[in-house]
């Protein structure tokens, strides 16, 4: 796992369709049927190989890779190259506002991190040391969160929302003009963190899919 991999896919040309989450990389295609979504899943199936998900709705077909943006490698460039290809050999056209993913960050002191208690009571399971994912691929992932040891604070989550670059400032929009404020915008335009009235919190991310900014890490 490493950094250049996904860095090296978000650069790739041929790669429009795709959108790069936290999740790894996805395309959503929609159709106009479940019937339709059916036959379009079942030629991606054919070129897309073992590391893919495929979920069908009777509005759209989304395909996801690697399931974690640091899980992308060379390899799945080709793959999303194929499955493009096939999608617009059957008169599908990816919508790239249509891609998101919603996780959860459980943070805690370094003493208190308990990965293995989500996974047990989610029924999850682990992708990296310190996630767990849902093994039907619907559910969102939970990653475990480090707080720094001398802040009083020892536990806290909030919600990651992962979308494609172009898209990040219209949700920004829309959540501010529903109420919420921005708590941190340092590493805009690549996140911004919110809050909700009561304080809560929530990320929007689009620095997985090249947005400039580095992911705000620090504990929130």
């Amino acid at each position: 796992m490493s950094e250049q991999g996904w860095q090296r896919f978000v650069a790739a040309e041929g790669g429009g369709d795709w959108v790069v989450l936290h999740g790894g990389a996805v395309a959503t295609f929609p159709v106009a049927s479940l019937v339709e979504a059916a036959r379009l899943a079942e030629a991606v199936a054919q070129v897309a190989g073992a590391d893919v998900i495929l979920t069908l709705t009777d509005r759209q077909l989304t395909v996801r890779l690697a399931r974690g943006v640091f899980r992308l490698e060379d390899a799945h460039v080709e793959v999303a190259r194929a499955v493009s290809a096939v999608a617009r050999a059957q008169g599908a056209t990816a919508d790239r506002s249509l891609a998101q993913e919603v996780s959860f960050a459980v943070a805690a002191q370094p003493d208190a991190i308990d990965v293995g208690f989500w996974r047990a009571v989610l029924g999850y399971d682990e992708l990296d040391y310190d996630n767990a994912v849902d093994p039907l691929g619907h559910g969102s992932t939970v990653w475990m969160q480090d707080l720094d040891p001398n802040k009083p604070l020892r536990h806290a989550m909030h919600v990651d929302v992962s979308v494609a670059r172009e898209q990040a400032e219209q949700r920004l929009a829309a959540a501010l003009a529903a109420g919420g404020r921005i708590v941190d915008d340092s590493t805009a335009p690549g996140a911004w963190i919110l809050a909700d009235r009561a304080g809560n919190k929530v990320c929007i991310a689009a620095w997985p899919d090249g947005a400039p900014g580095l992911p705000p890490f620090s504990p929130m």
